[in-house]
C-alpha cells in the first residue's frame, strides 16, 4: 500500500520562506512550554517547607498557564502548513529549558530556576517574534505577546517569592 501524504492548505499569503522561519521559531518555544510545563509541575508536587501552600498553588497556576500555550503555538504552526512537535523525543532535541531530575530541591532554588527559565523563554519568544514581525505575521506576533506578558508575570511572581 502506497502511503500518501497531505500538506495542510493554508490560507494566507506569507510564502514558503516566512512559513519555514515561524515554524523554526515556534517549534523550540512548544517544547520549551512542554518542559516548562513539567518542570512547574515537578517543583509542584515535590515542594515542602513552611511556604508549602503558597508556593504549591502559585506553580500550579503556572503550570496550567503554560500548558495552554502548547496547544495554541502548536496549532499556529499547523496553520502556516508547517510540522510541529510529534513526540517526547522530540522535544528533548528542540528544548532549550533544562530538566530538572533531582530527588531533592530546595523551595527557593525552585523559585529561581523556575524564575530563569520563564525569563528566558520570554527572551526566546521575543526573538521569535521579531522574525514574525519580519515576516509580518500579525497574528502569530499577537499570540506571542500575550504569552511574553504571561512570563512576564510569573516572572515577577517568582522573583517577589523568592525575596521573601
Amino acid at each position: 500500500m502506497k502511503e500518501t501524504t497531505h500538506k495542510l492548505a493554508v490560507s494566507n499569503n506569507l510564502g514558503e520562506d516566512a512559513r519555514n522561519d515561524i515554524t523554526a521559531a515556534i517549534n523550540p518555544l512548544v517544547a520549551d512550554a512542554f518542559a516548562l510545563y513539567v518542570k512547574s509541575k515537578n517543583f509542584h508536587w515535590h515542594l515542602s517547607g513552611p511556604h508549602f501552600r503558597d508556593y504549591h498553588l502559585m506553580f500550579d497556576e503556572q503550570a496550567d498557564q503554560i500548558f495552554a500555550m502548547i496547544d495554541v503555538l502548536a496549532e499556529r504552526v499547523r496553520k502556516l502548513g508547517g510540522i510541529t512537535i510529534h513526540s517526547i523525543g522530540h522535544i528533548g532535541q528542540l528544548q532549550t529549558i533544562e530538566d530538572d531530575n533531582q530527588a531533592f530541591v530546595e523551595p527557593r532554588d525552585m523559585l529561581t530556576r523556575l524564575l530563569e527559565d520563564n525569563k528566558n523563554m520570554a527572551d526566546n519568544m521575543r526573538a521569535a517574534h521579531k522574525i514574525c514581525e519580519d515576516h509580518n505575521d500579525i497574528a502569530t506576533t499577537s499570540i506571542l505577546e500575550v504569552f511574553i506578558d504571561e512570563a512576564e508575570r510569573r516572572s515577577w511572581f517568582l522573583f517577589e517569592a523568592a525575596s521573601n
